[in-house]
């Protein structure tokens, strides 16, 4: 009897698990999509578009960039803006989001 209620509850821990890294994954590509308008959909630049693809960047960069963009400390025309809208935490979420994404 205790087995069968042990095995149970940790069916339903792992289902919780699962959701959880679902719904982290899912709140990680909403960020990135309002990233496509000028970075193209998955971080591939928009044809005839001057603006950099974001796919395979390496994670420190970005990061880095993005805060420069956010301490006006590297100039842009909507990227500073855009940049202090994000936490430290969501940057580096967009991080990992990208430099996984194949070139």
């Amino acid at each position: 009897m205790k087995l069968k209620r042990i095995a149970a509850i940790a069916a339903m821990l792992l289902a919780s698990m699962a959701n959880a890294q679902d719904s982290q994954a899912l709140y990680t590509r909403s960020l990135a999509a309002s990233c496509a308008a000028c970075h193209g959909t998955d971080g591939a630049a928009v044809a005839g578009s001057s603006t950099a693809p974001l796919a395979g960047l390496a994670k420190d960069y970005f990061t880095a960039q993005m805060k420069a963009f956010k301490t006006g400390t590297r100039p842009a025309t909507v990227m500073h803006q855009l940049a202090k809208g994000y936490t430290d935490a969501q940057i580096e979420q967009l991080a990992m989001y990208f430099s996984a994404l194949k070139k």
